[in-house]
């Protein structure tokens, strides 16, 4: 599930229905009109996502913003896939938009596991060395024409300035349940840490959701709607996220990341979790929610400014 804090209001999702996705397959895909259509349990945000039979699922921007991404995936999955360790999404075919539904989508191979959030991940550390080593090997595929940063992926891979109205805003409203004072040295820090300008292949959206596991370990990397080429740092804010303390020193270890990555990379989780906090603190309803960014808030701060 790709974040929902975007600059401006949060897209306006409309609705899909499974007889919505039958009419569509069946009109463009003539071949697979006699597959179920079944919606995928918890398919993410980005998308409205349906099983296709047993092996394929399709996947339809939910808003107009999130459908930029569908040029993208197609044409550069298909080259990411080969250079990585791991699976990851490589789309079967496109759907265009019609009178039933008004965006490009797409079909893709399924592919199995559950996600690091559903299920229970068997070793940490390695999980961490392992999703390191997923990234170091997206980051060395060459970047060359790339998707930089833009509205189709949030402005990942860009500057942390971007999110600088919306972070001291959040700090703002939550003064007096978090601590800001410390929150505000270690996003001063992040905004001030250089970063070498050279291009790298990001995934964007690094998160338990994202994350696949066969028998507890990692198997699949999926939903790279917020990929491109930039400042990879935003990719390390999983660390903080996901990763538990020792997976987070063998996950940084690995990546070889220097002091000012990790720092821009600390800002992200910051900047997500300050947002979160901001945007469920008042209703009773995100308590929950609003407990589990808190939590990854203080592991923030705790590694503090210059950590």
């Amino acid at each position: 599930m790709a974040d929902t804090a975007v600059p401006g209001p949060v897209p306006e999702r409309f609705p899909v229905e499974p007889d919505v996705v039958r009419r569509l397959v069946g009109q463009q895909f003539p071949q697979w009109a006699g597959l179920s259509v079944e919606p995928v349990t918890d398919g993410g945000w980005d998308n409205w996502t349906f099983h296709l039979g047993t092996t394929m699922v399709v996947r339809l921007p939910s808003a107009g913003e999130y459908a930029q991404a569908v040029e993208k995936e197609h044409r550069w999955l298909p080259r990411l896939a080969p250079q990585l360790p791991l699976p990851i999404p490589v789309p079967v075919a496109k759907g265009e938009p019609s009178a039933d539904y008004p965006h490009p989508w797409s079909v893709y191979q399924w592919l199995d596991g559950v996600t690091a959030i559903q299920g229970g991940i068997a070793d940490p550390v390695r999980f961490a060395s392992d999703l390191a080593e997923f990234l170091a090997a997206l980051q060395r595929v060459d970047a060359a024409d790339g998707p930089q940063p833009g509205v189709h992926n949030w402005y990942r891979g860009g500057s942390l300035r971007t999110w600088e109205g919306d972070t001291e805003r959040a700090l703002t409203e939550l003064e007096g349940l978090v601590d800001v004072e410390r929150a505000r040295v270690v996003w001063a820090e992040a905004l001030d840490a250089p970063w070498d300008g050279v291009d790298r292949w990001f995934h964007g959206d690094v998160a338990g959701s994202n994350l696949l596991l066969d028998g507890g370990r990692l198997s699949a990397v999926i939903d790279f709607g917020t990929c491109g080429v930039g400042d990879p740092a935003c990719d390390l804010a999983v660390a903080w996220t996901l990763l538990t303390p020792d997976g987070r020193q063998a996950f940084r270890e690995r990546l070889s990341v220097d002091a000012a990555s990790w720092a821009r990379g600390r800002g992200w989780a910051l900047w997500k979790a300050l947002a979160t906090c901001s945007y469920t603190a008042e209703a009773a309803e995100d308590a929950e929610e609003f407990a589990t960014a808190k939590r990854v808030l203080d592991a923030i701060l705790e590694d503090g400014a210059g950590a």
